[in-house]
């Protein structure tokens, strides 16, 4: 009650000079202490965000007519990194559920709300990895490296498709990307590289 008093006499009280000094400099006063606790609250905010940001450096790499995708921030027991190559389904192989010409035997795993860092080259012809629900759309040359970030704020499957004419097949390249929450995505990434060290091994005992 007595701030709502204070502000009346601010606003519309001309005759008690005093009062009105006296209620200026508490409102500066407070004004300021708001300000500095909005300082504070802001940059607590920005340091939680950027606690929570990790980056990973993942590697496309596009052939005609497929993809080939490396997490080279990760390795299996044997050191090398996870990659592996993705095709489309064929439309005698679908599923019930899996979708014509979009869906692949390998999909792109990422976690969710995690920026990822594409690096993106060609091995024969131009291409382009086009994921337009997450707004990328960059190209990928021969003998060249280009590179974006990706960055899914919600969990599904995003498609996508090259968007660059690249040959007779070029119809046939799409795009699956799963976004799977952390502990999903930990899981996967385990799975991947027990198979990796598996393969590995069988190939040196042959």
């Amino acid at each position: 009650m007595r701030v709502k008093t204070v502000k009346i006499l601010f606003i519309y009280s001309t005759e008690y000079s005093t009062r009105l000094s006296v209620s200026g400099l508490f409102f500066s006063s407070y004004r300021n202490r708001l300000g500095h606790l909005w300082v504070i609250y802001k940059t607590y905010i920005l340091l939680n965000v950027q606690s929570k940001i990790y980056y990973f450096l993942k590697i496309d790499i596009l052939h005609q007519w497929y993809w080939s995708y490396e997490y080279s921030d990760y390795e299996s027991a044997s050191g090398d990194a996870i990659e592996f190559d993705s095709y489309m389904v064929p439309e005698s192989d679908l599923e019930v559920g899996q979708l014509r010409l979009l869906d692949v035997d390998n999909r792109l795993n990422v976690p969710v709300d995690t920026h990822a860092r594409l690096v993106v080259q060609s091995t024969d012809v131009l291409h382009d990895f086009a994921l337009p629900s997450a707004g990328i759309k960059i190209d990928a040359a021969p003998g060249r490296l280009n590179q974006t970030s990706l960055l899914l704020e919600r969990e599904g499957t995003f498609y996508g498709q090259c968007s660059e004419i690249c040959g007779v097949y070029h119809g046939f390249m799409p795009i699956a990307v799963d976004s799977l929450s952390l502990e999903e995505y930990l899981t996967w990434l385990s799975s991947m590289t027990i198979f990796f060290s598996k393969k590995n091994k069988v190939r040196k005992s042959s």
